[in-house]
């Protein structure tokens, strides 16, 4: 947590300010004359280091901050009827967290109209931005130094008899072995076909819609508000889905709620990568509801991702989970070593990977769009695919297990 926060204080304070003096631009330069075009985006990142360092901490903040570090200390001490009880209410708080977050996102851009002509307004905004996530950063760090120093030595909160047994020993794979195991299970080769299709899809969808958001909004602040607000809508939009998730799973059950993410992502990107290629077809329909091409495409783009979104956190993330739950103890922790170690890295990275490859060949993101869309295509249909297959896979395995009783039907009566 320190070493975060203490970058994005510094960022803020001391490497934006003096970008200009810390940024190669000279150097760049030069590689960029010498080089083929090939090259150029990763010119691009060397000429721009700084930002792409605090790109690239900020996309792990949510991994380490959230997945690693908080959900492994709940996982370390909240048994399984406490997490019955506790989880769903964290999900929720984050959401209605996201919701505040946005708003002060939008309040600190629109204060730009207050300051002073000839102020670095971005620097400005930059600063009481950063200065929120050290400040909520410190805060957390003090409520767990409580929890190790007072909670977690209560006897009256923590069992010390049961301590040891909630602590879960992980089983680690090299990647060979995971591979190995990938290759002898068709069950866990769809779960992970899920995880790296979801992955992949979404890289490639938010690289190619926030091209086009900054064409739309040029001006940094202007940019900023209207992240403000799409943080604040995927914060309602995700409390409404987590809220329905559960009747959909009692309803429709797995299969259902496992199509609805990738059939979200296919419609909406259907919808957004055609009027990304063909503006001038949709230009007399646009400018009949007021607005241009451009303008459409950013906003449809917003509601696919606020949308695939919530539909991850609500239903694909609980789907992922619940279908480690009929595997025999032994595939229950090979599988989740085996995603941990080639399904989570692949799914984040192949999207760029696949972007840097055509935007090196074809020169741009904007030349390289058609064939993004085609890849998108032919990634969620394999997805679709393999949450069919895994869907039947699962309700066998399922009826073998539980007699035919949906596992998650009866919080209540039963253990998962």
């Amino acid at each position: 947590m320190s070493a975060f926060l203490t970058f994005f204080g510094s960022f803020a304070w001391f490497i934006y300010p003096n970008r200009l003096l810390l940024h190669p631009n000279v150097a760049a330069d030069f590689l960029a004359a010498a080089l083929p075009s090939f090259f150029l985006p990763l010119i691009a990142i060397f000429r721009n280091w700084t930002y792409a360092l605090f790109y690239t901490l900020a996309n792990m903040w949510g991994s380490v901050a959230v997945s690693l570090l908080f959900w492994g200390f709940a996982n370390e001490v909240t048994t399984v009827d406490e997490a019955k009880k506790y989880y769903p209410l964290f999900g929720l708080m984050a959401n209605v967290a996201l919701i505040f977050s946005g708003q002060y996102v939008k309040y600190v851009s629109n204060l730009r109209s207050s300051l002073p002509i000839g102020t670095d307004l971005w620097g400005h905004s930059l600063k009481l931005l950063m200065a929120a996530v050290v400040g909520c950063g410190g805060i957390i760090m003090a409520i767990m130094a409580y929890m190790q120093a007072k909670v977690l030595t209560d006897p009256a909160c923590i069992d010390p008899n049961k301590e040891a047994k909630r602590k879960k020993t992980k089983t680690k794979m090299t990647m060979g072995e995971s591979a190995k195991f990938l290759s002898a299970s068709p069950y866990i080769r769809d779960l992970l076909t899920l995880v790296v299709g979801y992955g992949m899809a979404i890289n490639i969808v938010e690289v190619t819609w926030k091209s086009k958001l900054k064409m739309a909004f040029p001006n940094p602040n202007d940019y900023s508000v209207f992240m403000g607000n799409f943080s604040s809508t995927t914060g309602v939009v995700t409390l409404l889905m987590m809220l329905a998730g559960r009747f959909i799973f009692k309803k429709w059950g797995w299969g259902t709620a496992a199509l609805i993410t990738p059939v979200t992502l296919l419609t909406t990107g259907a919808a957004f990568f055609s009027l990304t290629l063909f503006p001038g077809f949709f230009a007399p329909i646009t400018a009949k509801l007021g607005t241009t091409p451009l303008m459409m495409a950013v906003m449809i783009g917003a509601a696919q991702n606020i949308l695939s979104k919530g539909a991850k956190y609500s239903l694909f993330d609980p789907c992922k989970e619940m279908a480690f739950i009929p595997l025999d103890p032994e595939s229950k922790t090979k599988g989740k070593a085996a995603i941990d170690v080639i399904g989570n890295p692949l799914g984040k990275s192949g999207g760029s990977f696949l972007q840097q490859i055509l935007i090196g060949v074809f020169g741009s993101l904007a030349a390289s769009t058609p064939y993004l869309g085609g890849i998108l295509g032919t990634i969620i249909l394999m997805w679709i695919n393999a949450a069919n297959s895994l869907s039947k896979q699962f309700a066998a395995k399922n009826a073998e297990l539980e007699k035919g009783e949906w596992p998650l039907a009866d919080f209540d009566k039963k253990e998962t």
